[in-house]
This record gives structure tokens, sequence and C-alpha cells, in this order.
């Protein structure tokens, strides 16, 4: 192998690896009750920390993963030429933290200025710029979606003076804050002045004393930028510690446009496969981690939605934020209520939702569209074990019917987690009007993140393929089925993306969906000013049939629409065929569509 790119690949090991927990599980028997420990060595002194059952088993995964990662590391930097001394390594660096300065951090940005940048990155390229600078810059969101790529990307416009005062602080989940700051003091008297920091929020006690990154380190000249994951422990810390005193970039949703340009991967259905992310490799894109199967699924879901928000608020005032979601935590069920809210057809933060028996909707409609096919209708219920289908959905999504329920989720539980989503940039909420008007206001919400629907889909994908009752169709029944179910899971999924992208491009419109007694428009696009609108239908179909324009021609939902919203400027459906007219209505391609949006 080139060893530079040996050399990327031990670095890229190496940063895997930090973030995993060290050390071993420990069991102790009490009164005749089983207590779990996770026990680190820390300055030479064991340490054991209580685990909670639920923590357990992803714990046990993590550190097992370490370990084989380890292995590999190991062989790796035999075939760079790196000695391992363990006698060596025992003596204390400089630094307590790994911090990369000079050579081996101009290794890591090597080829970081040969890739696009995300329109986004010109807010972090001005802090760094400026000459004079009284706030810490926090740059957070979801795995994969170009924070690295992006630090990696300011060093390296850093002139060759200025790069040699420049830092990267790769924190692990060993590290204290004290740590932390006995580098930045370290750093601070050999004049470093530009200091990257990431996965700042493994950091237990960061929140409590993230101003003193503003009022200590930043105030006497330093740049510092924060990075992680951990969206809400970036809020929570803004809102307690650091008010005025921070820059805050979030790189959660990334619009379709820019996934296309700076990816140069194109289709609505890559968007939505990749899901609507990113990765620090460029164009040679997350290959052996798109959500093909229900492990990626798990662990998409988990790492974006349900731990993300249990880790910031079990370290948030030491667990007293958590409000009535204490208690869901506490049983282990909050990962439930969130992902039964995800699955849902209309994504409801109901009691209904999470209180009925769980069956999956996505696999119903698809029953249910193909029983009604005109040319081939199949009752394909007859043709898998429906309950064991559902109950390996519900293991990989931790999916719990309410006799399996150990507390009542009450409306308070779904308010706050609402809260806490729209805080994570995961939903919105789309205006959803009446005809005729009512002065009641409704909306509908929609999740911001395709990955996340995208997994579940596949859950119910890996499945079905592992039902011996569905194996027994024919190879072209499973394909059309399976096919049948994804397309219409990127239908409603290209409908949400295409209502939110629009909203966020037009804030001086107002966007919503328009209800009938029977039928909708799927999208109006209402400008106040000049009292006018537009109309359109969403499709994820190529074809254009009659069909898709009914509700389009209809002359008195047309009436209905003008009387409320003004004359009617023009009538679209947005596909992912070629843009043209065709029965007095534009066809317009999503992609093409989707890309003339203005920046948001």
């Amino acid at each position: 192998m080139d060893r530079d790119k040996l050399g990327e690949q031990i670095y890229e090991l190496e940063r895997e690896i930090a973030v995993l927990p060290q050390g071993s599980i420990s069991k102790k028997n009490i009164n005749g009750k089983d207590y779990f420990y996770h026990r680190i060595s820390q300055y030479g002194k064991r340490v054991e920390k209580y685990i909670g059952f639920d923590e357990l088993s992803s714990l046990k995964d993590q550190i097992c993963k370490r370990k084989s990662l380890e292995l590999e590391l190991k062989e790796l930097k035999a075939q760079y030429g790196v000695r391992i001394d363990v006698k060596k390594a025992s003596k204390a660096p400089e630094y307590r933290t790994i911090v990369r300065v000079g050579r081996p951090l101009k290794a890591l940005i090597e080829q970081a200025d040969t890739l696009k940048r995300r329109e986004i990155f010109v807010t972090l390229h001005d802090y760094i710029c400026e000459k004079q600078s009284d706030k810490v810059f926090l740059l957070y969101g979801l795995r994969r979606t170009g924070k690295t790529t992006m630090i990696r990307q300011a060093l390296a416009e850093l002139s060759e003076e200025d790069f040699r005062r420049a830092a990267f602080i790769q924190v692990t989940s060993k590290d204290s804050i004290f740590d932390l700051f006995e580098d930045l003091k370290l750093l601070e008297k050999n004049e470093y002045k530009y200091v990257f920091i990431d996965e700042v929020t493994l950091l237990d006690d960061f929140i409590e004393n993230a101003a003193i990154f503003s009022d200590i380190y930043v105030s006497s000249g330093m740049k510092i930028v924060l990075s992680g994951t951990d969206s809400l422990g970036f809020a929570f810390s803004k809102e307690q510690q650091l008010y005025d005193r921070c820059i805050m970039l979030h790189t959660t949703f990334i619009p379709y446009r820019e996934f296309e340009n700076v990816l140069g991967i194109s289709g609505i259905d890559e968007y939505i496969r990749y899901g609507g992310t990113m990765s620090i490799g460029g164009v040679d894109y997350n290959k052996n981690t798109t959500f093909s199967d229900s492990k990626h699924a798990q662990e998409y879901i988990d790492t974006a939605i349900a731990k993300n928000i249990q880790h910031s608020l079990k370290l948030y005032q030491n667990g007293g934020h958590f409000r009535q979601l204490l208690e869901l935590y506490e049983k282990g069920e909050l990962t439930n209520v969130i992902n039964r809210v995800v699955e849902d057809i209309n994504h409801r933060f109901t009691k209904s939702v999470v209180e009925r028996t769980f069956k999956s909707t996505d696999l119903a409609m698809t029953a249910g569209n193909l029983l009604r096919d005109r040319e081939y209708p199949i009752n394909i219920k007859e043709h898998l074990d429906e309950d064991m289908v559902t109950a390996g959905i519900m293991q990989v999504l931790e999916l719990l019917n309410i006799e399996e329920q150990s507390i009542s989720v009450e409306e308070t539980h779904l308010t706050q987690i609402k809260e806490y989503l729209t805080l994570l940039d995961m939903i919105d909420d789309i205006d959803l009007e009446f005809a005729p008007k009512t002065v009641t206001r409704n909306s509908v919400t929609v999740i911001t993140q395709p990955g996340i629907r995208y997994a579940q889909a596949n859950a119910i994908v890996s499945n079905l393929l592992e039902d011996n009752k569905f194996l027994r169709l024919s190879i072209k029944e499973r394909q059309r089925i399976l096919g049948r179910l994804q397309s219409e899971i990127c239908g409603r999924m290209m409908e949400d993306i295409v209502l939110l992208e629009t909203k966020l491009a037009n804030p001086d419109k107002k966007v919503f969906k328009l209800q009938f007694a029977v039928g909708e428009f799927d999208m109006v696009v209402f400008d106040s000013t000049t009292l006018t609108c537009r109309i359109y239908e969403i499709k994820h179909s190529k074809e254009r049939t009659k069909e898709q324009i009914r509700h389009l021609e209809d002359a008195a939902k047309c009436s209905a629409t003008v009387h409320d919203y003004g004359d009617i400027k023009g009538k679209y459906v947005v596909y992912r065929g070629p843009g043209m007219q065709f029965e007095g209505v534009e066809y317009l391609n999503v992609e093409e569509y989707l890309k003339g949006l203005s920046k948001v």
C-alpha cells in the first residue's frame, strides 16, 4: 500500500479508536443482585464506574471493537515502520490528550484542500481569518456531515507562519476537562493561536466548564474551534455557559443541491439512500456504511437520535435536566418512544402512536397498494410470517408494545422529546391548511435527515429476507415487492425533502400542504405581498399520468384556493422524470428543482 495512504489509514484508525471506551467490565454480586462496573486505569489508579443495565450491551460492544481495532492498528504501524515500544510509550509525553502539531498535523491535512467545500464553510473561514474575535466557534452535527473535513480545510488555508501556530486535539473518552485545560495552557505558553478540538463533548464536565474556553483562552488571543456530534451538549453549553460568546455552526442539515455539488453524486434516491450525509472521504463516499442492513440501521438511529439526547441529558447538570424524560431513560425506553414517532407515517407526537400495538405502517401501505395493483395484484401477507417479521423489526428498532412498557408514556414526554429533536435539527414543522379555511393552526412534522427513515425501511427489508415463507416467492416477485416498498417509502421522504427545502429557501413566503374534504395539494407556495400562489403535486414516479394531475385540474379545488390565497400563477408536478409541459401542467425534475432553490 502507498505510504501516504497507509499513514492516512493509521490516522483514521487512531481517530476511531480514540472515541471508543478503554478498560473492561466487571461484575459484582451484592445481596444476590448483579451490578456491573466499567473498570479503567487513570493516572496509575484503577477506577470503577457503575453501568446501568441499559448501557451494558452497548459498552461491551464498544470495548470489544476498540480491542479489535487496536490489533489492526498495531499491524498497520508495523507495515508503516512505526516502532511500538511499550516502555517508551509509558513515558508521559508533554501533552495529556492527543495533540497534533507540525509535521503530524501536516500529514493529516494533505488531501483536504482538494475536496470541495460545503457552503457553510465560509462561516468557519471568516472566523479563522478575522483579526479579532472574542468568541469560541462551535462546529457540531451528526456523524458524516463534514465537520472534520471542514477543520482540515481550514487548517490547509492557513499560511505557513500561522500553520506553525496551529494545533489539533483529539479528545477521547478517557480524557478529563482538566487534561484538556492543561494542554491548552501549554499551547498558550508556546504561542499557539489556532486550536481545533474534536469530540469535545465526550468530556463529562464540558457543559459546566465551557465558559473557560472563551473567558481565559479566547480572550487572550486564541482562536478555538470546538467540534463534535453531541448537538444538544453544545446547545446546553451555549445556554448555560457561553451565552453570546460563541458562534454556532450546525452541519446536520445538508440540502440536496450541496450533496450533489460536493460529492458529485446525483439523484434524489441516492441522497435518501446516503441519509443526506457526507463522509470525510469526499467523492468516495461511505461505501461500506450505507444503510443496507439492520445493523447499520440500528447504529444510525441510536447514535443520531436517541443516544445523542440521552448522552447530553445525562451530563447536563448531572442529569438534572432530564425533566420527565428521566424515568423513560432509566427504564431504557426512551429509544422506543423516539423510534415509534419516527416510524409513524405522519411522525405524530401523540400517545396513540406509542401505545398502539406495533404494525409496520410502511409494510401495511405497500401491502394495500400491491393488492390494488391493476396489472399484477398480490396479497403479500399470504407470503410472509407477519408476526415474525414484525418482531424482527421491533428488535432492530428497540420498539415496545404497551404491555411491554414498564411506565406509561405521557403527553409531557412527547412534548419534551419533540423540543429536543427540534434543537437537534432532526425535525421541522410544515403548516397544514384546510379548505374551506379555518382559524385552527395545524402542522405536519417532517424528518430532516432521510437516513433515519431509510434506515427503518431497511430494517423491514432485512427482516423480510430472513422470512422463509417470503423466500419461497420467485426472485422476480421478491424484487417487485421490495422495490415497491422502498419506492413508496422514498416517495414519502421525497415529499418531505421538497417541502422542507422549499420552506427554507422561501422565508418570505408561506409554504404549506392544503387539504380538501377529498384530496390535497402536496405543496402550496403563497406570496402574501402579491396575493398569488403556486400549487404542486410531488410524485416519486418517473412517468407522467393523468392521475397525477387530477387535483391540480379540479375546478372546485382551484376555485377554493384562489378564494383563500389569490390567483394561481402556476401548476406543477415535481417528479423524477425530465422537465416538460403535459396537459397544461409544468413537470419539474426533482433534482433540477432542488438545485434551483436559493441557498438556505
